[in-house]
């Protein structure tokens, strides 16, 4: 059987991988793309978008790790990794540059103003007053011409011709005509700069990995969908939250039976109904307190259910869901509580 596997999500270290990393994301375990846990499914996905050299669309609730994939690609590969926030107002054109129209106005105003009235208006570089954004340094990224490399920030210009990955975060908060307005740009590898007419494109052998991420709070258009590889990354189980909780915390950080019982309480309160269930980051921010506090699930005390209560505050995101699980907990809710916790 062929295979085309380029990403295994291994995390294996190397001083390569390590170099593109900053001083935050090689120091804190919780950020470390090495910790990062990708299913079989997810593997497959990423590997099919690099060999087609299509984007890669992921969908799931938030903390089920949809953004921090791009971060564990491009640590596997060895990549720049170069990243789209994007925004209720954002337009095509920000995903490849920014324009800088009032500064450089205001530049050309000064700069007539300092001449004579005898001289020429000196003609100001329309190239200084552009911002190149994730979508278009990767182009410009991939290319080997000097004089394109130079338009790059400084960290980036002086590494050597490349791929790379690059997230559009959260795609599904940009106007609903941004997917369609870029699929000609997303499928090309190209755009133009409307102000100084220059138009860049992708070299093919270095053609970036683009990953997208939705929060499905808005549907997409379906020209979009049907040019996106497609993948859903479903809530973790108890036995991959465990896998997650040891990698990015470590083995011996928690008692097993304290963590066992944890993680059977943590899936009980998401399964109450709340309007926002807690994510990841919640759990291992929330798993910090219930160590420090040594509390166990089974035949707690007065005291000990009152600390377990100011606890929900790291879980619970308003004040609905904070007095729900409150009241489950008073109530001695089985559901919350179970005797000995039930295995996934």
């Amino acid at each position: 059987m062929t295979t085309f596997e380029m990403y295994k999500g291994d995390g294996t270290k190397t001083p390569e991988r390590e170099a593109l990393l900053s001083e935050f994301e090689r120091n804190d375990p919780l950020h470390h793309p090495a910790h990062y846990i990708a299913d079989d499914g997810l593997k497959h996905a990423v590997n099919i978008a690099l060999t087609l050299g299509q984007p890669l669309l992921l969908t799931g609730e938030p903390g089920t790790g949809k953004t921090e994939l791009a971060r564990s690609v491009a640590y596997e590969l060895a990549w720049p990794r170069l990243v789209f926030h994007t925004k209720t107002t954002a337009t095509a054109r920000d995903l490849f540059y920014q324009y800088d129209a009032l500064r450089h106005f205001h530049d050309a105003h000064l700069t007539q103003s300092n001449g004579s009235a005898n001289t020429e208006p000196k003609l100001l570089d329309t190239e200084k007053y552009i911002s190149y954004e994730a979508l278009g340094r990767a182009i410009l990224l991939s290319n080997t011409a000097s004089e394109i490399r130079f338009l790059l920030p400084k960290e980036l210009r002086e590494s050597n011709p490349s791929r790379s990955v690059v997230l559009i975060d959260e795609v599904d908060k940009a106007p609903r005509d941004l997917p369609n307005d870029i699929l000609h740009e997303i499928e090309n590898l190209s755009f133009q700069v409307r102000e100084t007419g220059r138009e860049f494109k992708a070299s093919r052998a270095d053609r970036p990995l683009v990953i997208l991420t939705s929060n499905s709070e808005k549907n997409l258009p379906d020209a979009f969908l049907r040019r996106c590889i497609f993948y859903h990354i479903e809530f973790p189980d108890r036995t991959r939250l465990r896998d997650i909780v040891e990698r990015r915390v470590g083995k011996d950080k928690f008692d097993p039976t304290m963590l066992k019982q944890a993680l059977g309480h943590f899936q009980a309160i998401r399964h109450k109904g709340l309007k926002k269930n807690p994510a990841t980051a919640e759990l291992l921010a929330w798993l910090n307190i219930i160590q420090r506090l040594e509390l166990r699930f089974e035949k707690l005390s007065k005291a000990e259910k009152e600390a377990l209560k100011f606890s929900y505050s790291v879980l619970a995101k308003n004040k609905d869901d904070l007095e729900k699980l409150a009241e489950s907990l008073k109530n001695q809710d089985p559901e919350i509580l179970p005797e000995t916790p039930k295995e996934s």
